[in-house]
């Protein structure tokens, strides 16, 4: 089966597809792909699903590493709305 991997950086990103056995897991893509979680990159999804790299693949997925967060998700509306509210007086 084929799968693809993901990962991106502010202005760039690069996409690997790799070729897996049909009971392959998301630690063998890495593998196959010579990518790897280290400090940049903490996290794994599937199609945006939290998933790690025991996560069993089905064909056609696509395998996301993820970056930390810059700052809290909250944090950064109440910095949005606050700005939305100073604009309008």
């Amino acid at each position: 089966m084929r799968v693809q991997l993901v990962r991106a950086w502010p202005n760039r990103c690069d996409t690997v597809e790799v070729t897996l056995d049909e009971r392959a897991r998301v630690g063998d893509a890495l593998d196959a792909a010579g990518w790897r979680l280290d400090g940049e990159f903490v996290a794994l999804a599937v199609f945006g699903v939290a998933a790690s790299t025991e996560t069993r693949l089905h064909p056609g997925d696509r395998i996301e590493l993820l970056r930390p967060l810059q700052c809290d998700p909250m944090q950064a509306r109440r910095l949005r709305a606050g700005k939305t509210r100073a604009r309008r007086g």
